[in-house]
């Protein structure tokens, strides 16, 4: 069982330590160059699907064969919708994490620095935001509640939003993206030869 958050170690100092428990060090890691990842290779898009054709009957045709042609059709284009689905988001998350990643990594750059252990992580946390603001659009249209095999049920993506926003939750804490969570994060140092201990 785990115990009590540790407090950063900031608010050590400034709220006081009754416990005089040692305050932890940082660890520093080389600073390193944040190139932009090529987002077509971290979220590939599918093949655009072929749109099923709406089957028509034969005069000659018997109801039950057409019967069982348009069951077929409808499973396809069930299955074509989500494929396209699929492609849509795809597209979204792409164009919504490239955003993020112009967004926070030039922050971090200046605020904490960034090493090369960060790097798939701020990624991750990229990905992370634009499949949430995905979910979240995915329900403002389809809605909370959504007709399902036994009538009406909650909508899955809201399973999945849930989920990512816990994973957010985390990557927020570690790389100090909140008032909160920066107070436990050191400032990086200034730029002085005498001070940077990777020269």
């Amino acid at each position: 069982m785990s115990g009590p958050v540790a407090r950063p170690a900031l608010a050590l100092v400034r709220e006081g330590n009754p416990g005089h428990r040692p305050i932890p060090e940082s660890a520093t890691v080389p600073p390193a160059e944040f190139p932009e990842p090529d987002w077509s290779k971290e979220l590939p898009e599918a093949k655009a699907p072929r749109k099923p054709k709406e089957p028509e009957r034969d005069e000659t045709e018997s109801i039950e064969h057409f019967i069982q042609r348009e069951y077929r059709y409808e499973k396809q284009l069930a299955d074509y919708e989500m494929r396209r689905q699929a492609i849509n988001g795809t597209r979204f998350v792409k164009r919504r994490a490239a955003q993020e990643w112009a967004r926070v990594v030039p922050v971090l750059l200046q605020s904490i620095g960034l090493g090369n252990p960060d790097y798939s992580v701020v990624v991750d946390m990229c990905i992370c935001v634009a499949r949430l603001e995905w979910c979240e659009h995915e329900l403002s249209r389809e809605g909370l509640i959504v007709m399902g095999q036994r009538g009406p049920c909650k909508n899955p993506m809201t399973t999945v939003a849930g989920q990512y926003r816990t994973q957010l939750k985390t990557y927020i804490r570690e790389l100090g993206l909140s008032p909160s969570a920066r107070t436990g994060l050191p400032s990086r140092p200034d730029d002085g030869d005498d001070e940077d201990p990777f020269d």
